[in-house]
């Protein structure tokens, strides 16, 4: 009872911290205003077809490259105005790459086969969470003392794609250092959901999902340490992948992960067409991809299928929205139908518990025995060193370069024990044995992405924990792959996570494939207000 009670006090005192912050912020903070309130619909086929299809119609000469890059340099001409994803391009670059890639083509006499197996994105256009390291551009992560700073090297995920012939448009924006649920900082501004002005993108990769749900974009590159990709890709109806520990680089982006989070981080694939997930996979992952067999073909009709509706009650994390539990509830009845399987409803109560575990992991001393880099430490990158009570006082004045999310973060540090509770540690080496022998190497877990849809700006203040439904994951190393599911009442996106045992993420991948097909994938927002 002492934890309950201990849970149920920190919830309260927290709620009314926020309510006096919010109040405050909603005070002093300006507010945006669009001329128009919803994002023009698509004009140009080539937006509608996925990045394999792009990459075959430029082997195949349908469609130069130029044409592509520079239909979706028009997109993002029309629609970041409004939704403010991308925040520095370098579009007079990429037609030139394009233009060279049209040359090579021509010229090329081994046929599409050599040019496929060799250069499978060739011609396509990609866009990269600002956190990554991408030649000539800024490298800030939203920190003012980072302003100037321009990337001279690719991170590794970014230069596999590239070598593989991807060709960047530019970089979209993210959270303040990558760890809140809204991308927002004092450098380039609020990230705006394509389906609502009025909502988050989500974070840290919030740019990335809303440049590619507004159909500026159709391949992107993003990171996740406690549901970064995943997040953002529910809130903007796409897909993503986090994939299994170790698979993907982390090195080239900042903030680098230090004490065990280096195990927790991992970099994936952000794309509108779920087919696109295997082939950037297999890139951005490079030799360590074949440990993953991406190309053995999947029978789902051999899978096992389990559905967990909720985490169990945490007083720390909001209900599961009514809408999400029926979309979950249709996935399940589909699978049944279509597959002739039997998916099995569990109720685990150690997920309850999945907030307090991703941060006594994450707080916790490495290998050897250094405890990670303070988030206060990181904000004070290139500057004084910041504290963070002074820190909320400039900003009730104004005066702050740190956003309000960034600088709760380093006051919650102060709070934290560097000795980890062992009734904690107890709870995540129990839930991890749980899963990982219930998934084995062929289990399927539908699970929640997210407590709520897409909140309204700054609304995550209130609920700053509910990020653990897809932070529990990256403790437990598991792969998830992260669905749409049609649209919400509210023409907002629905999803779910699929998540599998550690090295069986085609598991998860295959079943996106299906639901893809079975709910409709991505849709153009404010298009369609259909729902699962």
């Amino acid at each position: 009872m002492a934890l309950t009670r201990f849970e149920r006090f920190l919830a309260r005192l927290l709620r009314a911290v926020v309510w006096m912050l919010f109040a405050a912020f909603k005070l002093f903070a300006p507010q945006q205003r669009h001329g128009v309130s919803r994002l023009p619909p698509i004009s140009n086929p080539l937006l509608l077809l996925s990045g394999m299809q792009l990459a075959r119609k430029i082997r195949r000469k349908e469609v130069t490259s130029v044409e592509v890059v520079q239909a979706y340099i028009d997109r993002i001409q029309e629609v970041n105005p409004l939704i403010n994803a991308m925040v520095k391009d370098r579009f007079s670059a990429a037609l030139q790459e394009a233009a060279q890639v049209d040359k090579l083509i021509e010229e090329e006499t081994g046929g599409e086969e050599v040019l496929e197996d060799r250069l499978p994105l060739l011609g396509v256009p990609i866009t990269v969470k600002e956190a990554f390291a991408l030649q000539g551009m800024p490298n800030s992560t939203g920190l003012l003392t980072r302003r100037d700073l321009v990337s001279g090297v690719d991170a590794p995920s970014v230069a596999l794609l590239k070598r593989a012939g991807a060709i960047p448009l530019g970089v979209t924006n993210c959270s303040e250092l990558c760890m809140w649920l809204e991308s927002h900082n004092h450098l380039y501004g609020t990230t705006n959901n394509p389906y609502d002005f009025e909502r988050i993108s989500g974070g840290s990769s919030g740019g990335e999902g809303s440049i590619l749900g507004a159909g500026a974009s159709v391949i992107g590159v993003g990171s996740d340490i406690g549901g970064s990709i995943r997040i953002p890709c529910f809130f903007n109806g796409i897909f993503g992948h986090k994939p299994s520990a170790g698979i993907v680089s982390n090195d080239g982006q900042y903030p680098p992960a230090s004490g065990l989070q280096m195990g927790f981080l991992c970099t994936g694939p952000m794309c509108r067409y779920a087919e696109d997930l295997i082939p950037m996979l297999c890139i951005m992952g490079g030799p360590n991809a074949n440990n993953l067999g991406l190309s053995a073909e999947v029978d789902l009709k051999k899978l096992r299928f389990f559905s967990v509706p909720h985490n169990g009650g945490s007083h720390l994390v909001s209900p599961v929205d009514a809408q999400l539990l029926k979309a979950q509830k249709m996935v399940v009845k589909r699978l049944e139908a279509d597959l002739g399987v039997k998916v099995q409803e569990l109720f685990i109560p150690q997920l309850k518990y999945s907030f307090q575990i991703w941060g006594t992991m994450m707080a916790s001393p490495g290998k050897d025995g250094k405890p990670p880099t303070t988030f206060a430490e990181l904000m004070s990158e290139g500057g004084k060193k910041v504290w963070p009570v002074w820190e909320l006082f400039k900003w009730f004045l104004g005066f702050s370069s740190h956003t309000l999310a960034a600088i709760g973060l380093a006051l919650v540090e102060l709070f934290q024990s560097s000795h980890p509770s062992p009734f904690i540690l107890q709870r995540k080496e129990s839930l991890q044995q749980e899963l990982e022998e219930m998934l084995g190497t062929d289990g399927v877990l539908l699970y929640p992405s997210h407590p709520h849809i897409a909140p309204k700006h700054h609304h995550p203040v209130f609920t700053p924990f509910n990020f653990s439904y897809t932070g529990i994951f990256n403790i437990l190393g598991l792969p998830v792959t992260q669905c749409p599911l049609g649209l919400s009442e509210e023409g907002l996106p629905l999803g779910v996570q699929i998540v599998t045992g550690k090295l069986q993420d085609r598991l998860s991948l295959a079943t996106a494939l299906y639901l893809e097909k079975a709910f409709g994938g991505w849709r153009e927002p404010g298009k369609s207000a259909a729902k699962p």
